[in-house]
Protein backbone atom coordinates (compact mmCIF):
# COMPACT_ATOMS: atom_id res chain seq x y z
CA UNK A 1 0.00 0.00 0.00
CA UNK A 2 1.37 3.69 -1.00
CA UNK A 3 2.83 5.40 2.21
CA UNK A 4 0.19 8.35 1.78
CA UNK A 5 -2.28 6.27 1.10
CA UNK A 6 -1.89 4.57 4.47
CA UNK A 7 -1.75 8.05 6.19
CA UNK A 8 -4.69 9.09 4.75
CA UNK A 9 -6.02 5.49 5.95
CA UNK A 10 -4.97 5.79 9.86
CA UNK A 11 -5.59 9.47 10.16
CA UNK A 12 -9.49 8.73 9.39
CA UNK A 13 -9.04 4.93 11.69
CA UNK A 14 -8.15 7.37 14.43
CA UNK A 15 -10.69 9.97 14.04
CA UNK A 16 -8.06 12.41 15.92
CA UNK A 17 -8.41 10.69 18.92
CA UNK A 18 -5.65 12.62 21.27
CA UNK A 19 -2.75 10.65 22.86
CA UNK A 20 -2.79 10.93 26.65
CA UNK A 21 0.53 11.25 26.78
CA UNK A 22 0.93 11.69 31.14
CA UNK A 23 -0.31 7.44 31.35
CA UNK A 24 2.66 6.43 29.75
CA UNK A 25 4.85 8.08 32.09
CA UNK A 26 6.61 6.97 35.01
CA UNK A 27 6.27 8.41 38.26
CA UNK A 28 9.86 9.25 38.16
CA UNK A 29 9.59 11.16 35.01
CA UNK A 30 6.52 12.84 36.16
CA UNK A 31 8.65 14.37 38.88
CA UNK A 32 11.00 15.71 36.94
CA UNK A 33 10.85 19.68 37.16
CA UNK A 34 13.10 22.17 34.84
CA UNK A 35 16.41 23.31 35.90
CA UNK A 36 16.92 26.62 36.46
CA UNK A 37 20.27 26.86 35.65
CA UNK A 38 19.99 24.99 32.41
CA UNK A 39 17.13 27.26 31.80
CA UNK A 40 19.51 30.14 32.10
CA UNK A 41 22.34 28.30 29.89
CA UNK A 42 19.28 28.33 27.08
CA UNK A 43 18.91 32.08 27.90
CA UNK A 44 22.24 32.58 27.86
CA UNK A 45 22.56 31.11 24.09
CA UNK A 46 20.44 33.16 22.58
CA UNK A 47 21.32 36.35 24.19
CA UNK A 48 24.13 38.99 22.70
CA UNK A 49 28.04 38.41 23.12
CA UNK A 50 28.22 41.46 24.63
CA UNK A 51 26.09 39.71 27.69
CA UNK A 52 28.21 39.12 30.89
CA UNK A 53 26.00 36.19 32.84
CA UNK A 54 26.85 35.75 36.63
CA UNK A 55 23.97 33.25 36.78
CA UNK A 56 24.75 30.11 34.83
CA UNK A 57 27.72 29.36 36.20
CA UNK A 58 30.04 29.45 32.95
CA UNK A 59 33.34 29.84 32.94
CA UNK A 60 35.17 32.59 31.42
CA UNK A 61 36.28 30.97 27.87
CA UNK A 62 39.35 33.36 28.00
CA UNK A 63 40.45 30.36 30.61
CA UNK A 64 40.46 27.87 28.34
CA UNK A 65 43.91 26.59 26.88
CA UNK A 66 42.79 25.80 23.13
CA UNK A 67 42.52 28.72 20.46
CA UNK A 68 41.54 27.61 17.44
CA UNK A 69 41.77 24.55 15.07
CA UNK A 70 40.88 23.27 11.42
CA UNK A 71 39.72 20.07 10.64
CA UNK A 72 40.42 18.46 7.29
CA UNK A 73 37.92 16.19 5.60
CA UNK A 74 38.86 13.30 3.21
CA UNK A 75 37.56 15.13 0.12
CA UNK A 76 40.17 18.11 0.70
CA UNK A 77 37.52 20.03 2.36
CA UNK A 78 37.70 21.95 6.03
CA UNK A 79 35.76 22.96 8.64
CA UNK A 80 37.37 25.74 10.48
CA UNK A 81 36.76 26.69 13.98
CA UNK A 82 38.17 30.39 14.54
CA UNK A 83 38.82 31.43 18.27
CA UNK A 84 35.37 32.90 18.45
CA UNK A 85 33.62 29.43 17.19
CA UNK A 86 36.71 27.45 19.46
CA UNK A 87 35.15 29.28 22.40
CA UNK A 88 31.96 28.46 22.02
CA UNK A 89 32.98 25.04 21.36
CA UNK A 90 34.05 24.45 24.81
CA UNK A 91 31.29 26.25 26.68
CA UNK A 92 28.06 24.78 27.63
CA UNK A 93 24.83 24.58 25.42
CA UNK A 94 21.19 23.29 25.78
CA UNK A 95 20.08 20.44 26.80
CA UNK A 96 18.25 19.97 23.46
CA UNK A 97 21.20 20.51 21.25
CA UNK A 98 22.52 23.03 19.70
CA UNK A 99 19.80 25.28 17.52
CA UNK A 100 21.83 24.60 14.29
CA UNK A 101 22.07 20.93 14.53
CA UNK A 102 18.45 20.60 15.83
CA UNK A 103 17.17 22.83 13.00
CA UNK A 104 18.92 20.84 9.99
CA UNK A 105 18.43 17.40 11.61
CA UNK A 106 14.49 18.17 11.60
CA UNK A 107 14.46 19.43 8.28
CA UNK A 108 16.13 16.29 7.29
CA UNK A 109 13.77 14.06 8.93
CA UNK A 110 10.53 15.98 7.02
CA UNK A 111 12.43 15.40 3.73
CA UNK A 112 13.09 11.31 4.93
CA UNK A 113 10.03 10.41 6.63
CA UNK A 114 7.33 13.46 5.81
CA UNK A 115 5.90 12.50 9.36
CA UNK A 116 2.27 13.34 9.82
CA UNK A 117 2.82 15.14 13.40
CA UNK A 118 5.21 17.67 11.79
CA UNK A 119 1.87 19.61 11.28
CA UNK A 120 0.43 18.64 14.63
CA UNK A 121 0.34 21.04 17.62
CA UNK A 122 2.41 20.51 20.51
CA UNK A 123 -0.38 18.96 22.75
CA UNK A 124 -1.43 16.92 20.44
CA UNK A 125 2.27 15.10 19.82
CA UNK A 126 4.22 17.43 17.26
CA UNK A 127 7.21 16.11 16.08
CA UNK A 128 10.22 17.39 18.00
CA UNK A 129 13.82 16.44 18.42
CA UNK A 130 16.67 16.39 20.86
CA UNK A 131 20.62 15.75 20.34
CA UNK A 132 21.61 12.87 22.35
CA UNK A 133 24.97 11.31 23.54
CA UNK A 134 24.67 8.59 20.85
CA UNK A 135 21.26 6.91 20.31
CA UNK A 136 22.10 4.57 23.09
CA UNK A 137 21.69 7.24 26.05
CA UNK A 138 18.15 8.33 24.29
CA UNK A 139 16.90 5.05 24.19
CA UNK A 140 17.97 4.50 27.98
CA UNK A 141 16.53 7.80 28.52
CA UNK A 142 13.11 6.62 26.90
CA UNK A 143 13.36 3.81 28.54
CA UNK A 144 13.74 5.14 31.78
CA UNK A 145 11.00 7.90 31.31
CA UNK A 146 8.12 4.99 30.17
CA UNK A 147 9.10 1.67 32.29
CA UNK A 148 7.69 1.06 35.51
CA UNK A 149 8.42 -1.86 38.05
CA UNK A 150 6.29 -4.46 36.64
CA UNK A 151 5.00 -3.21 33.59
CA UNK A 152 4.45 -5.68 30.41
CA UNK A 153 7.14 -4.47 27.79
CA UNK A 154 6.86 -6.23 24.22
CA UNK A 155 10.68 -6.55 22.38
CA UNK A 156 11.95 -7.91 19.45
CA UNK A 157 12.76 -11.52 20.13
CA UNK A 158 16.10 -11.85 19.82
CA UNK A 159 17.14 -8.27 20.27
CA UNK A 160 19.83 -5.75 20.63
CA UNK A 161 22.04 -6.57 23.98
CA UNK A 162 22.43 -2.90 24.81
CA UNK A 163 18.58 -3.16 24.99
CA UNK A 164 18.50 -5.57 27.75
CA UNK A 165 21.17 -3.98 29.57
CA UNK A 166 19.15 -0.45 29.74
CA UNK A 167 15.46 -2.66 29.87
CA UNK A 168 16.53 -5.55 32.20
CA UNK A 169 17.06 -3.31 35.42
CA UNK A 170 14.13 -1.51 35.37
CA UNK A 171 12.17 -4.55 36.90
CA UNK A 172 9.92 -4.70 34.35
CA UNK A 173 8.32 -7.88 32.60
CA UNK A 174 9.71 -8.51 28.85
CA UNK A 175 7.47 -10.09 26.20
CA UNK A 176 9.40 -11.35 23.93
CA UNK A 177 7.53 -11.41 20.20
CA UNK A 178 9.17 -13.89 17.38
CA UNK A 179 10.61 -12.82 14.00
CA UNK A 180 12.10 -14.14 11.07
CA UNK A 181 13.95 -12.77 8.03
CA UNK A 182 11.17 -9.93 7.62
CA UNK A 183 11.27 -8.69 11.20
CA UNK A 184 8.96 -9.22 13.94
CA UNK A 185 5.71 -11.44 12.73
CA UNK A 186 1.98 -9.20 12.83
CA UNK A 187 0.24 -12.43 13.91
CA UNK A 188 2.25 -13.46 16.77
CA UNK A 189 2.00 -10.07 18.38
CA UNK A 190 -1.84 -10.10 17.81
CA UNK A 191 -1.46 -13.51 19.52
CA UNK A 192 0.51 -12.36 22.68
CA UNK A 193 -2.16 -8.95 23.22
CA UNK A 194 -5.10 -11.41 22.45
CA UNK A 195 -4.66 -12.18 26.44
CA UNK A 196 -6.09 -8.47 27.34
CA UNK A 197 -9.27 -6.91 26.37
CA UNK A 198 -8.11 -3.47 24.39
CA UNK A 199 -10.88 -1.90 26.63
CA UNK A 200 -8.84 -2.19 29.22
CA UNK A 201 -5.96 -0.09 28.51
CA UNK A 202 -6.79 2.68 30.13
CA UNK A 203 -7.87 1.54 33.60
CA UNK A 204 -5.75 2.08 36.76
CA UNK A 205 -3.02 -0.30 37.16
CA UNK A 206 -3.98 -2.11 33.67
CA UNK A 207 -1.13 -4.58 32.50
CA UNK A 208 -1.73 -4.29 28.81
CA UNK A 209 1.59 -3.36 27.55
CA UNK A 210 2.13 0.60 27.03
CA UNK A 211 5.60 0.26 25.46
CA UNK A 212 6.84 -1.93 22.09
CA UNK A 213 10.61 -1.79 21.20
CA UNK A 214 11.99 -2.81 17.53
CA UNK A 215 15.12 -2.38 15.58
CA UNK A 216 13.21 -2.28 11.96
CA UNK A 217 15.99 -2.19 9.59
CA UNK A 218 18.75 -4.63 10.09
CA UNK A 219 17.82 -5.81 13.25
CA UNK A 220 20.20 -7.09 15.65
CA UNK A 221 21.51 -9.36 16.09
CA UNK A 222 19.83 -11.09 13.17
CA UNK A 223 20.33 -8.37 10.49
CA UNK A 224 16.61 -8.93 9.29
CA UNK A 225 14.51 -5.68 8.10
CA UNK A 226 10.77 -5.86 8.78
CA UNK A 227 8.71 -5.37 5.46
CA UNK A 228 6.61 -2.28 5.46
CA UNK A 229 2.86 -4.23 4.94
CA UNK A 230 4.44 -5.30 8.80
CA UNK A 231 5.06 -1.99 10.24
CA UNK A 232 1.69 -0.92 9.19
CA UNK A 233 0.08 -3.82 10.94
CA UNK A 234 1.90 -3.96 14.21
CA UNK A 235 0.98 0.33 13.91
CA UNK A 236 -2.74 -0.93 13.84
CA UNK A 237 -2.14 -3.23 16.62
CA UNK A 238 -0.80 -0.11 18.59
CA UNK A 239 -3.55 2.19 18.05
CA UNK A 240 -5.95 -0.87 19.04
CA UNK A 241 -4.50 -1.52 22.07
CA UNK A 242 -2.86 1.90 22.62
CA UNK A 243 0.73 1.78 23.37
CA UNK A 244 4.04 3.50 22.71
CA UNK A 245 6.26 2.10 19.49
CA UNK A 246 9.94 2.90 20.24
CA UNK A 247 11.65 2.80 17.08
CA UNK A 248 15.46 1.71 17.38
CA UNK A 249 16.79 2.74 13.67
CA UNK A 250 20.56 2.74 13.93
CA UNK A 251 20.86 0.99 10.58
CA UNK A 252 18.25 3.16 8.84
CA UNK A 253 20.92 5.11 6.43
CA UNK A 254 22.69 1.52 5.43
CA UNK A 255 20.05 0.08 3.88
CA UNK A 256 21.26 -1.51 0.52
CA UNK A 257 17.79 -1.64 -1.51
CA UNK A 258 16.27 1.75 -2.74
CA UNK A 259 13.46 3.18 -2.24
CA UNK A 260 14.26 3.01 1.58
CA UNK A 261 11.64 1.17 3.72
CA UNK A 262 9.02 3.81 5.37
CA UNK A 263 8.65 3.88 8.85
CA UNK A 264 7.14 4.10 11.80
CA UNK A 265 7.33 7.47 12.23
CA UNK A 266 6.11 8.07 8.42
CA UNK A 267 2.85 6.30 9.18
CA UNK A 268 2.52 7.89 12.95
CA UNK A 269 -1.17 9.47 12.71
CA UNK A 270 -0.99 9.21 16.13
CA UNK A 271 1.98 10.51 17.82
CA UNK A 272 3.06 7.27 19.37
CA UNK A 273 6.33 6.45 17.47
CA UNK A 274 9.73 7.36 19.43
CA UNK A 275 12.56 7.51 16.96
CA UNK A 276 16.42 6.74 17.92
CA UNK A 277 18.83 7.70 15.27
CA UNK A 278 22.65 7.49 15.06
CA UNK A 279 25.77 8.97 13.49
CA UNK A 280 27.66 6.27 14.86
CA UNK A 281 27.76 3.82 11.62
CA UNK A 282 27.71 6.48 9.26
CA UNK A 283 29.88 9.63 10.56
CA UNK A 284 32.01 8.59 13.47
CA UNK A 285 31.19 6.25 16.44
CA UNK A 286 33.63 8.58 18.63
CA UNK A 287 31.76 11.58 17.80
CA UNK A 288 29.01 9.89 19.82
CA UNK A 289 26.29 12.14 17.99
CA UNK A 290 22.35 10.40 18.46
CA UNK A 291 18.93 11.81 17.99
CA UNK A 292 15.85 11.28 19.28
CA UNK A 293 12.46 11.96 17.15
CA UNK A 294 9.16 12.05 18.68
CA UNK A 295 5.83 13.51 20.62
CA UNK A 296 6.85 17.10 21.70
CA UNK A 297 5.28 16.45 25.33
CA UNK A 298 7.55 12.91 25.65
CA UNK A 299 10.77 15.10 23.95
CA UNK A 300 10.48 17.26 26.35
CA UNK A 301 10.28 15.12 29.13
CA UNK A 302 13.22 13.44 28.04
CA UNK A 303 15.17 16.49 27.77
CA UNK A 304 14.52 17.59 31.39
CA UNK A 305 16.28 13.99 32.36
CA UNK A 306 19.14 15.10 30.33
CA UNK A 307 19.21 18.52 32.24
CA UNK A 308 19.72 16.63 35.32
CA UNK A 309 21.87 14.46 33.92
CA UNK A 310 24.59 15.04 31.16
CA UNK A 311 23.36 17.91 30.48
CA UNK A 312 23.74 18.36 26.77
CA UNK A 313 25.99 16.30 24.13
CA UNK A 314 29.57 17.80 23.87
CA UNK A 315 28.86 21.37 22.37
CA UNK A 316 32.37 20.64 20.48
CA UNK A 317 31.24 17.48 18.73
CA UNK A 318 27.97 18.86 17.82
CA UNK A 319 29.34 21.98 16.16
CA UNK A 320 31.53 19.68 14.68
CA UNK A 321 29.11 17.47 12.82
CA UNK A 322 26.59 20.85 12.47
CA UNK A 323 29.84 22.84 10.37
CA UNK A 324 30.15 19.46 8.16
CA UNK A 325 26.33 19.21 7.47
CA UNK A 326 26.59 23.04 6.71
CA UNK A 327 29.02 22.30 4.08
CA UNK A 328 27.59 19.09 2.88
CA UNK A 329 24.02 20.13 2.63
CA UNK A 330 21.54 17.61 2.17
CA UNK A 331 22.70 16.61 -0.58
CA UNK A 332 25.65 16.10 0.40
CA UNK A 333 25.14 14.08 3.34
CA UNK A 334 22.99 11.86 1.45
CA UNK A 335 25.77 11.14 -1.31
CA UNK A 336 27.87 10.19 1.53
CA UNK A 337 25.47 7.80 2.84
CA UNK A 338 25.41 6.02 -0.46
CA UNK A 339 28.52 6.09 -0.74
CA UNK A 340 28.92 4.74 2.82
CA UNK A 341 26.22 1.92 1.84
CA UNK A 342 27.74 0.78 -1.24
CA UNK A 343 30.67 -0.26 0.63
CA UNK A 344 28.92 -2.30 3.63
CA UNK A 345 27.20 -3.86 0.42
CA UNK A 346 30.72 -4.84 -1.24
CA UNK A 347 31.79 -5.99 2.07
CA UNK A 348 28.16 -7.94 2.75
CA UNK A 349 28.42 -9.46 -0.40
CA UNK A 350 31.86 -10.81 -0.53
CA UNK A 351 31.14 -11.91 3.00
CA UNK A 352 28.55 -14.30 1.44
CA UNK A 353 30.54 -15.50 -1.44
CA UNK A 354 33.22 -16.50 1.38
CA UNK A 355 30.90 -18.27 2.77
CA UNK A 356 28.97 -20.70 0.25
CA UNK A 357 32.43 -21.21 -0.81
CA UNK A 358 33.32 -22.54 2.96
CA UNK A 359 30.27 -24.48 3.26
CA UNK A 360 29.66 -25.80 -0.06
Amino acid sequence: MDSKICKIFFFYKRLLRNMNYSRFLTAVSMARRPSPIRILTELQQRSPPSLISLAGGAPNPNTFPFHSATIQMKNGETVLFDETMMKRALQYSGSSGIPELVSWMKLLQMRLHDPPTAAYSPERGQMELCVTTGSQEGLCKVFEMLVSPGDNVLLDAPTYSGTLAAVQPLGCNIINVPSDQYGMIPDALRDILARWDPADEQKPGSSVPRVLYTIPNGGNPTGASMTAERKQKVYELAQNYDFLIIEDDPYYFLQFQKPWAPTFLSMDVDGRVIRTDSFSKILSSGLRIGFVTGPKPLVDRLVLHIQASTMHTSTFTQLMVSQLLQVWGQEGFLKHIDRVGRRWSTVSSSHCTFRAKLFS
